[in-house]
């Protein structure tokens, strides 16, 4: 594998300072690279993804990009997309631009620059699936019966990527979540078959931090994910649950989601979403640091 020349950068994610939200590589000029060198790159780096930015040019209104965890490659994500939009803005254009869009295997992504430094991204339209009873969890994420707020159901929505909501009372309840993933597998996975990950979102409207709406926690069956600090992909598909189920009273959101505190990588996550007669609008932002750039060698 010839990996001569490729630049490589290091950024965290959601994060209001360095050293906090959730890490990212990005690799820049991987066009000449096959699907197995990207997987054995991003297995090297080791981070919840890797993000292949496969040349400087735009292709079809877009720059062309793929996404790989250290295991697998995915369709779209959130983290990954808005440290790979800040790479393109800031070491790749001649000049900072507002807007840019992301072509990725799941479909065209717009970014969006704000003047306060918050990157935005435009999800898919959510996909709402299964809807369980939010009791049938307590047992498989190891909380009282009385831990779980069964005023919301627990729901499999999607953007992109599957993600399973199971609604909680208190961020102590939150804390104290332990998954037992072989029921969790026997109830979730014959009705998100086929996706190549499968996470589950646990959530409270007590915050650490009081100017925040939610806490949540993202959790995984992956040994080398086990807990992910900032999940872009599972906000945006939350953004639809709270609008769906009008958790905040009406079908709109615009909401800080706090997470990654229970791992020491506290995360900001903004939320905007509403619903339309087209469905519902689904918007996740956040800020990027950069932290490291290099040259990955032969």
């Amino acid at each position: 594998m010839s990996t001569s020349n490729l630049t490589f950068y290091i950024v965290d994610v959601f994060a209001e300072a360095k050293y906090a939200g959730n890490q990212l590589a990005v690799i820049r000029g991987a066009s000449g690279l096959s699907t197995e060198e990207m997987q054995t790159i991003a297995l090297e780096m080791y981070y919840s993804e890797t993000t292949f930015i496969l040349q400087d040019e735009m292709k079809n209104g877009g720059y062309d990009m793929r996404i790989f965890t250290s295991e697998t490659e995915l369709p779209t994500a959130g983290h990954p997309s808005l440290g790979t939009a800040y790479i393109i803005n800031h070491k790749i254009l001649p000049e900072t631009t507002h807007k840019l869009t992301l072509n990725q295997n799941a479909g065209q992504i717009p970014i969006t620059f704000a003047d306060d430094g918050v990157i935005w991204m435009r999800q898919a339209q959510p996909q709402f699936t299964t809807t369980f009873d939010a009791s049938d969890f307590a047992d498989i994420v190891g909380v009282s019966p009385d831990d779980i707020d069964t005023q919301y159901p627990a729901q499999i929505v999607s953007t992109g990527v599957p993600f399973t909501f199971v609604p909680l009372k208190s961020l102590n309840a939150v804390r104290q979540v332990k998954v037992d993933w072989a029921k969790f597998n026997a109830l979730v996975d014959p009705h998100v078959r086929g996706a190549a990950l499968n996470g589950l979102m646990v959530f409270s409207p007590e915050t650490y931090d009081a100017g925040n709406d939610i806490n949540a926690r993202v959790l995984f069956d992956v040994i080398t994910m086990p807990e992910d600090p900032a999940t872009g992909s599972a906000n945006g598909a939350f953004t639809g649950y709270l609008v769906k189920n009008q958790y905040f009273g009406e079908a709109q959101v615009n909401a800080r989601v706090e997470q990654g505190y229970e791992i020491k990588r506290p995360s900001l996550l903004m939320l905007k979403g509403h619903a339309s007669d087209d469905g519902i609008e689904v918007n996740v932002g956040g800020r990027v640091q950069m932290v490291a750039e290099g040259e990955l060698i032969r």
